[in-house]
C-alpha cells in the first residue's frame, strides 16, 4: 500500500480495483452549507489524465491541503481513454470523473470546464505538483480580481523537477518560456465568466492551451510566485 496524503491507493494492474482504507478526501466538498462569500473563492480543479494513474495521483495528493483549507470545491478528472483506471482513481479520491469524446488536449479541457460548477476554474496537467504557498496566493489573487472588477487570469511559475536530468532541451524550453510566455504545463487560474467571454479552450484545435494564453495576452495575465513542478 502506498499512502497518498489522506487517502491510500493500492498499486495493482489497471485491470484490478483500486482500494481506499480511509474516507475519501474530496467527498465533503459537495456536502454541507457554503456561504456566498466562500463560494466566490472556491475552485473547480480540472485535470486531463490520459488514462495514467500515477501522474493523476501525484497531482491529487498535492491538492489535498487546498481541499482541507476549503478553497477547492471539486476536482474533475477528465479522461478519453476509458480504460477504467481513472474512474477508479476518481472513486477512491471522491473526485468527479468526466469522460469525453475526442483526441485533443483542448477537447479534454473544454469538457472539464463545461461540467465545472465553481465560479473559478483551475486547469492543471496530470503530474503537476503545486508547491507550498499556492493556497494563500491563489486566495489573494481571486479576492483581488473580484474586488477590482478587472478580468485577470494567472499561471504558476514553472520549476524543473530536482530529480530530472537537465539537458539541452530543458535549456531550450526555458529560453522559449522567456521569449514567448508561459506554456500549458504552468496551469491556468481563471474566473468562469472570464473563461467564457474569451471563448474557452477550442476543442478541436491543436495547441489549444497556447491559443488561449495568447488570447489572454500579457495585460490580463500574471505569473504567480508559487511554483509548479511536473513529475512522472
Amino acid at each position: 500500500m502506498r499512502p497518498v496524503a489522506r487517502f491510500t491507493i493500492e498499486h495493482r494492474s489497471p485491470a484490478k480495483k483500486l482500494h481506499s482504507v480511509v474516507p475519501r478526501v474530496y467527498d465533503w466538498m459537495t456536502t454541507g452549507n457554503i456561504s456566498p462569500i466562500e463560494a466566490a473563492i472556491m475552485l473547480s480543479v480540472i485535470i486531463p489524465t490520459e488514462g495514467v494513474e500515477q501522474t493523476a495521483v501525484a497531482t491529487l495528493a498535492a491538492l489535498v491541503p487546498g481541499a482541507a483549507a476549503g478553497i477547492i470545491r471539486e476536482v474533475l478528472l477528465v479522461d478519453g481513454i476509458r480504460n477504467g483506471v481513472i474512474e477508479r482513481v476518481a472513486d477512491v479520491a471522491g473526485c468527479r470523473f468526466i469522460g469525453f469524446e475526442g483526441s485533443t488536449q483542448g477537447a479534454a479541457l473544454a469538457a472539464g470546464a463545461l461540467q465545472a460548477r465553481s465560479s473559478w476554474l483551475m486547469f492543471l496537467p496530470a503530474g503537476a505538483v503545486l508547491e507550498t504557498g499556492w493556497i494563500e496566493e491563489t486566495t489573494q489573487f481571486i479576492q483581488s480580481v473580484s474586488t477590482s472588477g478587472r478580468d485577470r487570469a494567472a499561471v504558476f511559475r514553472y520549476a524543473r523537477s530536482p530529480y530530472a536530468d537537465a539537458g539541452f532541451r530543458d535549456i531550450l524550453w526555458a529560453l522559449m518560456r522567456k521569449l514567448v510566455g508561459p506554456f500549458g504545463d504552468q496551469g491556468l487560474l481563471i474566473a468562469r465568466d472570464h473563461y467564457d467571454r474569451i471563448g474557452g479552450y477550442p476543442p478541436q484545435a491543436r495547441r489549444s492551451e497556447a491559443r488561449l494564453l495568447r488570447r489572454l495576452g500579457r495585460s490580463s495575465r500574471i505569473m504567480l510566485r508559487s511554483r509548479i513542478v511536473m513529475v512522472g
